[in-house]
């Protein structure tokens, strides 16, 4: 892709997803995730309604008239995105990719935290953390971000969400808002889910193409795997065959499923025919 090209490809997403995030999520975003508390701003005098519970009794018995304490969220916050750029998510049969929308709805959450003058970060994964962006603030960051989105080349197409969660886990100190964007095509990554779900404000957005879900009756064809280029010859016309594959493709979806839900993890199911608008407001609202 050229430079021309990219700048467009950012100046469209940025376009769409950010008049999304002003007029849709801004207001959802700020009540859907608080602040880390709340911090002591100012001592003012009382007034009537105030509850009595924040009187400064030092200050009222120095003065002799009563004095409340007054505090103000500490809004800012870290948004921290790690999105699958393994070889399953350059999989559609609609009009698009799981990867574009995966790069919409990055955008979109990007631009909320923009808002809200959140730091963002980038952890982009396959079987190996592929690239990592700091979270920082700032409008040239984000659309740093929806660049990398657009044209990172991965090294590896296979599957690895273990090993992202546990650098994750590694790099994050402070307790952060985390999204998991990926078709979660993958297993074994109990220890660490728990470890980041315990620690962050996790949550899943797991973005799928309803074909994936039953393989057609079209007799004997040969299948590509989008992650280890193997080529197998497979015969959709076997029952078993095909009732095989659905049981594997079931056990995958839940399997996330119940992880989400074990560890008090948010998740998000959206397949390609579907509205992700609609989706993550009905999240938020469901939140707040």
């Amino acid at each position: 892709m050229d430079t021309k090209e990219l700048l467009k490809k950012v100046r469209k997403i940025e376009i769409k997803t950010r008049r999304l995030s002003d007029h849709v999520f801004g207001g959802e975003y700020h009540s859907t995730f608080k602040g880390r508390g709340m911090t002591f701003s100012e001592v003012r005098q009382y007034q009537f309604g105030d509850d009595v519970r924040a009187i400064d009794w030092n200050v009222t018995a120095r003065y002799n008239e009563p004095f409340v304490k007054v505090f103000e969220e500490e809004r800012e916050l870290t948004l921290m995105l790690v999105v699958d750029v393994s070889g399953s998510e350059f999989y559609g049969t609609e009009n698009q990719f799981k990867r574009d929308i995966l790069t919409e709805v990055a955008a979109t959450l990007s631009f909320s935290a923009l808002q809200n003058n959140d730091k963002v970060g980038l952890l982009l994964f396959s079987d190996q953390v592929e690239l990592f962006i700091p979270p920082k603030k700032g409008k040239s960051h984000i659309l740093r971000i929806i660049r990398e989105l657009l044209e990172f080349q991965p090294k590896s197409k296979k599957t690895n969400i273990g090993n992202a969660l546990a650098f994750l886990s590694g790099i994050l100190k402070k307790k952060a808002i985390v999204f998991l964007l990926s078709d979660f095509m993958d297993k074994g990554y109990e220890k660490t889910f728990r470890i980041v779900a315990k620690k962050h404000d996790l949550t899943g957005i797991r973005v799928y193409d309803k074909t994936e879900e039953n393989l057609p009756n079209l007799g004997f064809i040969s299948i590509i795997d989008s992650e280890t280029a193997k080529i197998k010859w497979v015969n959709t016309g076997s029952s078993k065959t095909r009732n095989d594959y659905r049981k594997h493709q079931l056990e995958q979806v839940a399997y996330s499923e119940n992880l989400f839900k074990l560890n008090g993890a948010g998740l998000i199911n959206c397949s390609l025919d579907e509205s992700y608008v609609k989706k993550l407001l009905g999240y938020f609202k469901a939140r707040v």
